[in-house]
C-alpha cells in the first residue's frame, strides 16, 4: 500500500511512538497526583509544553493542550463570542476554512454574532484588501487559516496579522496543516491565537494545542479541576501529549530536508501525470503551497471514481477534506476558487509525508493514469 493522504492524517513517528509507550504502561500516573508516579507524568506534560513553545516561538504558559485542532478552533471561536457576550460582535473569516471554523461561525450566527466570509482568488488566497474593507467598528476577531487542507495554498497570514495588530483586532490562525511542515513563528505571524493537531505532524491522534498570547483571556472550555491552567479540566492524555511534543520536535528538526524531498515528489507526480494527461490541472496555487500537497483536476472524470480505483490499486488519496468525505457534495474550497460543481467533483488530493519515498512516485503516477484511462474508456 502507498499512503498518499497525509493531509488527512499521518503515521505516528517511530520516535514519538517509542516515547509515549512508557506512559501507557509503566509511568501511567495521573499528572495531578501528589506522588512520584504522578510527578513524572506532570513533568512529561510540561516538557512537551516546552517542546511546543520552542517550535513555534511561544512561551510555555501560552500553550494549552486540547484533543485536536477542531476542539481548539471551537473553543477559541465560542470563547471569543462568550467573552464579548454583552455586545453584538463581528467576526471575519474566509470561505475556505476547515469546517470546524465554518460550522462554529454558523452556530454563532444563530446567536446573533455577525460573520463575514471572505472570498479567495483563483489560487485560493485571501486578500488583505478584502480584510481591510470588511472591518467594522464591532469587529473583534479575524480567523484565517495558515495553509488550506484541500489545496495546500499558504495564506498571507503575517501580512494580515501585522495590519490587524496595528488596529488592535484579535487574530487567530488555524495552522493544523502548517505546523511541523513549514516554519511557524507566532511572533512573525502576528497572531494572538493558533490551533494545531498532533496527528497532522506524525503525532498521536486525540491531541492538539491552542496557542493563546499572554495577557489574553478566554473562558474555560471544560469545568472541573485545574488542569491546563484551569482552561480544560479532566485527566490529561499524558501519552498523547508526550508523543505530540516529540513528533513536533522531530518534524521541525527535519523540516528543511523533508520539505525539499516532498516538493520534489509532488513536482515529479504532477509532471508524470501531465505527460500522459495534458489536460490535468493544479487546483490552487501552483507555487505558494505546502511542499507535500497538491490538488489535481481531471476533465470529465469523477474524483470519487479515481479514488476508488486507486484504492483497489493500493494507493490512498482523497477527494476532499477527510472530515467531509463520503458525502456526494462538491468541495466548498474548490467552489470558492470559481470551479463549477462538475469540476469540483473531478479532483483528487495527493499529500505525501515523512514516510513516503521517491520510489513510490512512479507507481502513483502509473496508477493514476491507468485509472483515468479506465474511466474514460467506460464513458
Amino acid at each position: 500500500m502507498i499512503y498518499a493522504d497525509n493531509a488527512a492524517t499521518t503515521r505516528i513517528s517511530d520516535k514519538a511512538f517509542e516515547k509515549m509507550l512508557p506512559f501507557l504502561r509503566e509511568q501511567y500516573g495521573n499528572a495531578s497526583s501528589q506522588y512520584s508516579l504522578g510527578a513524572k507524568a506532570k513533568r512529561a506534560i510540561e516538557h512537551a509544553r516546552e517542546q511546543v513553545a520552542l517550535a513555534i516561538g511561544a512561551k510555555t504558559v501560552e500553550i494549552t493542550f486540547t484533543s485536536g485542532g477542531s476542539e481548539a478552533n471551537s473553543w477559541l471561536l465560542q470563547g471569543i463570542a462568550e467573552l464579548f457576550g454583552g455586545e453584538s460582535i463581528h467576526i471575519i473569516t474566509s470561505s475556505i476554512e476547515h469546517h470546524s471554523v465554518l460550522n462554529a461561525c454558523r452556530a454563532l450566527e444563530d446567536k446573533s454574532t455577525e460573520v463575514t466570509y471572505l472570498p479567495v482568488d483563483g489560487s485560493g488566497r485571501v486578500s488583505l484588501d478584502d480584510v481591510k474593507v470588511s472591518i467594522r467598528p464591532n469587529t473583534r476577531l479575524v480567523s484565517i487559516m495558515l495553509a488550506n487542507n484541500e489545496i495546500g495554498t499558504i495564506q498571507p497570514v503575517a501580512e494580515i496579522g501585522s495590519y490587524l495588530h496595528e488596529k488592535g483586532i484579535l487574530f487567530h490562525t488555524d495552522a493544523v496543516q502548517a505546523v511541523g511542515h513549514i516554519p511557524v513563528d507566532v511572533n512573525e505571524l502576528h497572531v494572538d491565537f493558533l490551533s494545531a493537531s498532533a496527528h497532522k505532524f506524525n503525532g498521536a491522534k486525540g491531541t492538539g494545542f491552542l496557542f493563546k498570547r499572554s495577557g489574553l483571556k478566554l473562558p474555560s472550555m471544560i469545568f472541573g479541576g485545574e488542569q491546563e491552567h484551569g482552561y480544560r479540566a479532566g485527566t490529561e492524555n499524558v501519552a498523547g501529549i508526550v508523543a505530540l511534543g516529540y513528533a513536533l520536535e522531530e518534524s521541525v528538526a527535519k523540516m528543511q530536508t523533508t520539505g525539499t524531498r516532498l516538493k520534489a515528489m509532488i513536482d515529479d507526480t504532477v509532471r508524470g501525470v501531465q505527460k500522459v494527461i495534458p489536460s490535468v490541472k493544479i487546483n490552487g496555487d501552483a507555487e505558494n503551497r505546502l511542499p507535500g500537497t497538491v490538488n489535481l483536476g481531471f476533465d470529465g472524470v469523477s474524483g470519487e471514481s479515481l479514488k476508488n480505483i486507486l484504492d483497489l490499486k493500493g494507493v490512498c488519496v482523497s477527494t476532499s477534506s477527510a472530515c467531509n468525505s463520503g458525502k456526494d457534495i462538491p468541495s466548498h474550497v474548490l467552489l470558492a476558487l470559481g470551479l463549477s460543481e462538475e469540476e469540483a467533483k473531478s479532483a483528487i488530493r495527493i499529500s505525501y509525508g515523512m514516510y513516503n519515498t521517491l520510489e513510490e512516485v512512479e507507481y502513483v503516477v502509473s496508477a493514476i493514469c491507468d485509472a483515468y484511462r479506465k474511466i474514460k474508456s467506460a464513458i
